[in-house]
């Protein structure tokens, strides 16, 4: 099984990183590795597996977040993954929803290091994809290091050797996922020195990274980085950190990206998939140009209504067109 290269990786967002989104994100950008939303081992276990899990072979490298706390069906589900064709699977132990706490996955499993021991333990066991873990650096009042560094050797001891960190803590009352997002203070040091103090382990850097220059800079210290909200609302991010960080130059402009999303459009329409869900992911791929309002615009206009049908997407790539002269003319 060949190495993953975790080296800059698109984050697991909520209602973002669907495989719609993948593969847009994916036409833009050929190295980062992609990770699915969170999906919660009862829906992967319950539910329609192809519609719940189930992706192209063009999204690769793939990784299956899921979130949950029951061994047992946390090892199933990894098996599954491995014999789906994902590349890795990643346990949530940092999301701080009430609705995730209530079910007993995500961030409160940073209380209970034993737990997400003997689950990392049985997922390892189960498939030989690796198994790696995403948390946040504490929790409410404890932001410690020693704290932090034991649970990740609980972690490690179990079998997973890639640690995703988030450089925030998780406030588990009082605060909405999206203030979780901005309100405690990031502390890289803390992941750097997570890193320093384990030097065996893939250390992932994560939170408030917003351009290459961030991603380099932390490269010096930790083994990769993953970025969630900067890529989701600007997509074509995606092809600095190609040119920069991958030293790739074989990158397709927006309208090229437009061209072939549109042919994805047509193949899932015939499936019943709305236009909607497809496009929604594309209305920051002009994010800083000339030409972004027109675009959101027109996506607002177009492509949003739940009516939505084909037939408009064929005015698309006129759109497209005009806004990358816009851009020219800057």
């Amino acid at each position: 099984m060949s190495k993953i290269n975790r080296t800059v990786s698109v984050a697991p967002m909520m209602d973002c990183t669907d495989r719609h989104d993948r593969y847009f994100l994916r036409l833009i950008s050929k190295n980062v590795l992609l990770y699915t939303e969170m999906i919660a081992t009862g829906a992967a276990l319950k539910g329609d597996r192809e519609k719940v899990l189930g992706f192209r072979n063009f999204e690769k490298p793939l990784a299956l977040q899921v979130g949950g706390s029951n061994k047992n069906d946390l090892a199933e589900v990894a098996k599954i993954a491995e014999d789906m064709g994902y590349d890795e699977i990643n346990i949530n132990l940092g999301c701080p929803s009430k609705k995730v706490q209530k079910n007993k996955f995500g961030a409160c499993l940073i209380k209970e290091p034993d737990l997400v021991a003997e689950c990392i333990h049985e997922m390892v066991n189960s498939c030989k994809i690796p198994v790696t873990a995403k948390t946040r650096i504490g929790f409410d009042d404890v932001e410690e290091f020693d704290y932090l560094n034991n649970f990740v050797n609980k972690i490690s001891s179990a079998g997973s050797k890639t640690i995703i960190l988030h450089a925030r803590k998780a406030i588990l009352k009082g605060l909405s996922p999206r203030e979780n997002l901005k309100i405690p203070k990031l502390n890289y040091e803390m992941v750097n020195q997570i890193k320093r103090a384990n030097q065996d382990l893939e250390i992932i850097i994560n939170g408030g990274i917003t351009n290459c220059e961030q991603i380099q800079s932390h490269l010096e210290n930790v083994d990769g980085v993953m970025i969630g909200r900067a890529i989701y609302q600007s997509p074509y991010f995606l092809a600095d950190i190609e040119k920069d960080i991958f030293n790739n130059s074989d990158i397709l402009s927006r309208s090229e990206i437009i061209e072939e999303l549109v042919k994805y459009v047509a193949e899932e329409v015939k499936k019943g998939t709305r236009v909607n869900q497809i496009m929604r992911h594309t209305v920051g791929l002009y994010h800083g140009q000339k030409g972004a309002t027109k675009w959101k615009q027109y996506l607002s206009n177009n492509m949003m209504a739940r009516d939505s049908d084909f037939q408009k997407v064929n005015h698309i790539l006129e759109v497209v067109q005009n806004n990358e002269k816009l851009i020219a003319e800057r």
